[in-house]
Order: C-alpha cells, then structure tokens, then sequence
C-alpha cells in the first residue's frame, strides 16, 4: 500500500483531480462495494484505515509505519466500531472521517507546493462545490438535488442568463451574484456571472457555462437530467 506517496500533484487543477479521484474511491467503498468494504473492517483485526487513491480505488489497510508518514494518514481503526453501532451510522461516520482525511490531503499539497491564499481558495471553492462522501452516503446530496430540480421550472439545474419579470419577484439579481459568485465551470474555471447562461450537472453536481458544453437555455427546457461530457464518457465506459 503506497497510499499514493509517489504522486505530488502541484497544481490547483492537479491536486483537485487527485481529490475527486481519491474521493470516487471512498464513494464507491461506503456504497456500491459496501459489503465487501464490510467482511474488511474485522472489529477482531487490528487498528484499520480507509484509503482512497488517485486511481479512483480504494483499500482498507493498516496505517503507515513511519512517523512522520508521507501524507496524513485516515482515521485509525474504524474497524474496531463496526459491530458497536447500526450499520448506516457506523458508514456515515467513517464517510464523516473520510471528508476530514479528503481534505486534510489536498491542503497539505497545497502546503507542500507552496499555494497562495488566492490558489487555497480556489481549490476549496471547487471542492466545495461537490458534495461531501457523507452526503453521498446518508442520501442528503440525493436529497439537495431533488430538491434545487423541484425549485427549476422544467428539466435540470440551470440558471439563465435573463429572468421574466414575473420570476424575479422575490429574487434580486444581488441575492443570485452572492449565492453563485464563488462557483467556477467545470470546464473552463471561471467564476459565475449572472449575465451568463450557466447549467449543473445532475450526476457530479458541478456547474458549467452552457457555451463551455454547448448546451442552449432554449435546449435545456427539455433536458430532464443533464449529464456533463466528463461523466457521460465515464458512463460510456466498458
């Protein structure tokens, strides 16, 4: 198990990639390889870690030998609560610790490659922007998402770039520029304008200039799930 220590991205694109694949991997072990993730975390074994990795795998080892180690290290012995407590709130907590350790990593790059405060927040706005592992796991992201596709007219999450007057009661350009201001495109990295046609994808929730994707205020009318091209080309694969 290297845990990655081979890998050192450095840039804020870099170490933001290596967070959502490490994440993927933690995702896919709190929940569709739940039972597996299960029989590894033996309460009769010793002290446990979750891993993920910038391969998007993940794997339930002992931690590091050396002190200090390479990159900080997860939670120390999950295992060891997993016969103390229900089932879904033993996974919710180590989705809890998994966030911590998630952004533990990515911020001791940051420290390592010497970011600034502009890059630091940068990277934070786009983590931020995904939801968390124990978001993912207790169904909340699910549930925020139901949510915002009710609060839309038709189809997926948007925001146009001009509003009906009937619709803006109630809602003032400012209160828009604030809530969106900090959001960057997918695609592109750059920050929400309020005169521009934005869209979000419904899979990993980020949010993209409708020009970066091609993708039209009139055509997004009749979309009722929009995926972004990243995650349909991870759909389309084998």
């Amino acid at each position: 198990m290297d845990g990655g220590a081979q890998y050192n991205p450095r840039t804020v694109e870099e170490v933001f990639r290596d967070f959502k694949c490490r994440r993927a991997g933690m995702i896919k072990a709190l929940t569709t390889d739940v039972e597996e993730f299960y029989q590894q975390c033996d309460p009769e074994k010793e002290n446990l870690c979750l891993y993920g990795f910038p391969n998007e795998q993940w794997e339930v080892n002992l931690p590091a030998e050396e002190v200090p180690p390479e990159l900080p290290e997860p939670a120390l012995g999950i295992n060891f609560a997993r016969d103390g407590m229900q089932e879904k709130d033993w996974l919710a907590l180590v989705a809890v610790h998994s966030d911590s350790w998630l952004l533990s990593v990515a911020f001791y790059f940051g420290a390592r490659f010497g970011f600034d405060k502009a890059d630091r927040r940068r990277l934070f706005n786009m983590i931020n922007d995904l939801p968390t592992i124990f978001e993912v796991v207790t169904g909340a992201a699910k549930k925020q998402v139901n949510e915002k596709s009710k609060s839309n007219s038709k189809g997926g999450k948007y925001l146009k770039a001009t509003r009906p007057k009937e619709e803006d009661e109630g809602f003032g350009e400012e209160d828009e520029e604030e809530e969106h201001g900090e959001t960057l495109c997918g695609a592109c990295r750059e920050s929400y304008a309020s005169d521009e046609f934005w869209i979000c994808c419904d899979m990993c929730e980020m949010w993209f200039h409708g020009k970066c994707v091609k993708i039209t205020p009139a055509r997004a009318e009749h979309i009722k799930q929009y995926k972004c091209p990243s995650c349909t080309n991870k759909r389309a694969r084998p």
